[in-house]
């Protein structure tokens, strides 16, 4: 059976083009997601394209994703990280 620490999040490390590596917390995250789906709504994968409102697109994409292209010159990624042990 799968502890459940596993499954706890503390922060995301994200990582953008020219960016330096950033802490956000699953709210920040989420929030800095739903600015993006903002402007990239026609190129969204198809999943997300079935979410009725950006606010559920953007939960989906960072409970179920870990990077989002915005361009072939840009991307996002993040992970999730325990701040202790």
């Amino acid at each position: 059976m799968p502890d459940s620490i596993m499954y706890q999040e503390d922060a995301y490390v994200v990582l953008e083009t020219n960016q330096p590596e950033q802490y956000f917390t699953a709210e920040e995250l989420l929030e800095k997601l739903k600015g993006i789906l903002q402007t990239h709504q026609e190129d969204l994968p198809r999943d997300l394209q079935n979410l009725p409102s950006i606010e559920e697109q953007a939960k989906h994409l960072r409970d179920t994703y870990c990077e989002f292209n915005l361009d072939p010159q840009q991307y996002l990624q993040w992970y999730v990280v325990r701040m202790e042990k």
